[in-house]
């Protein structure tokens, strides 16, 4: 009943566990890694944290504000991390057979996980964060069906979120484990006063042998900041071309266009007569 509520805690745990794991590894340590000691390291960590709670995308847009407020804590998790791996070691369960060193067991069905995808609107004019606007994800011309029914497609911005938008699309069906694909999604952005936006991108995925089990901080795919302008605003930036400043912001003009890096080294589009992004 209850299985959809997740303490996206447990996912920066895991995920900073495996890594510092992998690295001792590499470091030739003697240090157990198997299962068992990987989940008692996650355990002791987790006893330690407070947990972050989410059920929906609203609540990833949260987390996702916090996070950006909180750089500190990947560096407490690591350090609690490291104490924990310390007590484990001296402490093995006699139980264990010490031996698989997964924390999480895959099954066969591989799949296409795409990661989280998270974005922020801003007012153009005065910077401030937007709120009262819908945010739609497309693919191949439809709404993108998302993970579960918690999570929304169109996304209605409101202004506890501070202009933040989250997608979770379900994931793709694969015919095995490590099949490489750039998937093409499109946001469009709807706002009262503002004018209308389209904005293009493309993630790379690699399949996995199962689906991914919950959501995590660690896959997301971050789109760059969005800027929207109120009707008019291209009018007065085309009169700045002729020597007419607009006294509250210069663009320079992109003829509804603009492309801005991405994760992985791609790039995006904009489409809007005066909706850009920096």
């Amino acid at each position: 009943m209850y299985r959809e509520i997740h303490n996206t805690a447990e996912d920066m745990v895991f995920a900073q566990v495996t890594e510092t794991y992998a690295a001792l590894e590499e470091q030739g340590s003697d240090i157990c890694a198997c299962r068992q000691c990987r989940l008692d390291t996650a355990c002791y960590v987790l006893n330690r944290m407070a947990p972050r709670y989410i059920l929906s995308n609203r609540g990833v847009a949260r987390i996702e504000r916090q996070a950006r407020e909180h750089q500190q804590t990947r560096a407490d998790i690591a350090a609690l991390i490291h104490e924990g791996i310390k007590r484990v070691s001296h402490n093995r369960r006699p139980t264990a057979d010490h031996i698989d060193g997964d924390l999480q067991r895959p099954d066969s069905r591989p799949v296409f996980n795409i990661p989280t995808i998270v974005g922020r609107l801003f007012n153009g004019l005065n910077f401030e964060p937007l709120s009262g606007v819908r945010v739609t994800l497309y693919r191949e011309g439809a709404p993108v069906t998302m993970k579960d029914s918690n999570w929304q497609n169109p996304y209605d911005l409101v202004p506890s979120i501070q202009g933040t938008y989250t997608f979770w699309p379900a994931s793709v069906s694969a015919n095995t484990a490590g099949i490489h694909r750039v998937f093409e999604f499109s946001v469009k952005i709807e706002a009262p006063d503002f004018e209308p936006l389209d904005h293009f991108f493309s993630i790379p995925v690699a399949s996995d042998l199962q689906p991914a089990p919950s959501f995590s901080m660690d896959r997301t795919f971050k789109l760059p900041d969005l800027y929207l302008f109120p009707p008019g605003e291209a009018e007065q930036n085309d009169n700045s071309e002729r020597g007419e400043l607009n006294p509250r912001l210069s663009v320079p003009k992109t003829d509804g266009l603009t492309t801005g890096p991405l994760s992985g080294g791609l790039s995006s589009i904009s489409v809007g007569r005066r909706a850009v992004n920096y």
